[in-house]
């Protein structure tokens, strides 16, 4: 259940702390006042995309604030605590909108994405706009309207999931079938290269050794020279750098003889005496080890050219070679073994449509079991609502050669408000003002079995008044005995009705207009619907009026 509502700096709303209680409340306030910032705080908060015009002007940003009591909602704590959101018994939504249009959103105080804030929303309000009699002429609205009823979300869920799983297996079939044609040309042409790999020892050659290889044998030349004229610098030259730093070791001895402190230095240079001794002899074995080898080299070039080759032929990198060697090898037997692999996507996908059709026909009787029963409630209360010849029928028909992700079923809403007239589509018989009125029963008829702790209609009495106005609150007022139901309303019958009135009011000055929001007193409620009856004039009739109805509800 909502319990509260703050609201910061969005639209025409500067400031805003609103707490809300079990049962009926109605909202109400002059057309323009701003009751429709409240349920655009409330569907930004539950995670409706945001627009930066939205953050009052001057402001950096909006927050909107709505805190839920879970204490009768079981499943939706049971859903927090799986995905590590959990806050106990209270629920905590904070939405910041940036003026720039960059929004956050946070569930008891962790970040989390529109995704999961619309996940957790779904369990928690359902929202019945302005327009929904209008949505009502989509059968895909009147199949989910049935699909509520009979809580068959979850089944409807599987329904289309097994649905797909059989049209991707149907596809695959199909492709591979297709591709049969071309099988023989493409298996000659397949193993024509992987044979030219092989030849080429791509898998046996390792790319860099041999381009180490053949930069050696390239550059023998030079590295012959440089070596031996090192050879000779270090150790054959008259004045070595190997007998001068004898010499030197050798002075640094006397000296250390006189001297103690000169031991050091003297050890340090017999080491590098025999450091040179040892580079000089490993240059002389590796200059014995280097030698011309022109056919080695011819080898070499025409590996690496053939390794060039390929990979400018396959479009890709020489040592990518081996990579693409297995791919065509994999290609290579799905062809050879294609029939197998028709036979087994074959299998799959008789299986898959049996699995399907045998959730779709569960479905298909969960909803003829459930949609004389929601047609039956539905025309009561259309008979109640003002239509006294009314009659609500669901027509279902099941058609097994169609599957579909939603199931077997075509679902159409009929309706028929004249005696002897029989039911038909709703688009073909409902004027504006029944369908409004028709819209309303069918809402409350699905909210009297929808799981959802909390109800927002907004103006969904529109078109009505008089008696059927007074019925529509009264049966508001009866959902609001097991549900939070909260009403933006203009008429003063339906607002008489609930348990709870909250006023909304609209003040101007030279900084510009704000919201203002105001939880109605018992006396100040009866000016406020005195005011909804009488307009600008309020009379001692109207106040009288007002009372009159208050206490009708009451009783």
């Amino acid at each position: 259940m909502l319990t509260a509502l703050t609201v910061r700096d969005l639209a025409v709303v500067k400031s805003l702390d609103l707490e809300f209680f079990p049962g009926f409340t109605v909202l109400t306030g002059e057309t323009g006042a701003g009751k429709s910032i409240l349920l655009t705080a409330l569907g930004l908060a539950l995670g409706e995309r945001a627009v930066p015009d939205i953050v009052r002007n001057g402001a950096k940003k909006a927050e909107i604030i709505l805190e839920f009591d879970l204490s009768g909602a079981s499943e939706v704590r049971q859903w927090l605590q799986d995905n590590d959101l959990d806050g106990g018994e209270t629920c905590l939504i904070r939405r910041t909108v940036a003026v720039q249009g960059r929004s956050r959103a946070f569930l008891n105080d962790r970040p989390v994405s529109l995704q999961t804030l619309q996940d957790l929303a779904r369990q928690l309000v359902e929202i019945h706009g302005q327009h929904a009699h209008l949505q009502l002429l989509q059968p895909g609205a009147q199949r989910r309207l049935l699909d509520n009823h009979a809580q068959a979300e979850n089944l409807v869920t599987q329904v289309s999931h097994c649905h797909q799983q059989w049209r991707e297996a149907c596809q695959a079939l199909e492709q591979l079938r297709q591709s049969t044609t071309d099988q023989a040309l493409r298996e000659e042409f397949l193993r024509f290269q992987i044979q030219e790999m092989e030849e080429a020892g791509i898998e046996t050659v390792e790319y860099d050794s041999l381009v180490e290889d053949h930069t050696r044998l390239a550059n023998l030349d030079k590295i012959l020279t440089s070596a031996q004229a090192q050879l000779h610098r270090l150790h054959d030259a008259e004045a070595s750098v190997e007998s001068q730093v004898a010499i030197a070791a050798r002075d640094i001895e006397t000296l250390a003889e006189l001297a103690p402190e000169f031991t050091e230095v003297s050890d340090l240079l017999r080491q590098a005496q025999v450091q040179l001794e040892e580079a000089g002899h490993s240059l002389r074995r590796l200059l014995d080890t280097l030698e011309s080898d022109p056919a080695e080299m011819a080898r070499l070039e025409s590996q690496l050219s053939t390794l060039h080759d390929l990979a400018r032929k396959h479009h890709v990198q020489p040592e990518e070679l081996p990579l693409a060697l297995a791919r065509m090898r994999e290609e290579l037997h799905h062809i050879t073994h294609q029939d197998e692999m028709i036979g087994q996507l074959e299998q799959r996908c008789r299986q898959l449509l049996d699995q399907y059709l045998e959730m779709a026909r569960r479905l298909s009787e969960q909803r003829r079991k459930h949609a004389p029963v929601l047609a039956d409630r539905i025309t009561e209360l259309m008979r109640e609502l003002g239509m006294p010849h009314g009659q609500f029928v669901i027509d279902l028909n099941t058609v097994e050669e169609e599957p579909r992700a939603d199931g077997l079923d075509r679902i159409e809403f009929l309706v028929t408000t004249n005696p002897g007239q029989p039911p038909r589509p709703l688009a073909k018989v409902a004027s504006g003002g029944e369908l409004s009125r028709l819209s309303l029963a069918i809402q409350v008829a699905c909210g009297e079995k929808k799981p959802v702790p909390t109800l927002i209609f907004d103006e969904v009495d529109t078109g009505i008044g008089g008696s059927v106005a007074a019925i529509v609150g009264q049966r508001l007022r009866e959902l609001g005995q097991n549900r939070q139901v909260l009403c933006v309303t203009h008429l003063p019958q339906v607002a008489a009705q609930a348990h709870h009135h909250i006023k909304v009011s609209k003040t101007s000055a030279e900084s510009g207009s704000e919201t203002q929001v105001e939880p109605l007193a018992p006396s100040a409620r009866q000016r406020e619907i005195a005011r909804m009856l009488g307009g600008v004039k309020m009379t001692e009739q109207t106040l009288a009026h007002a009372r009159e109805m208050l206490q009708w509800a009451k009783e």
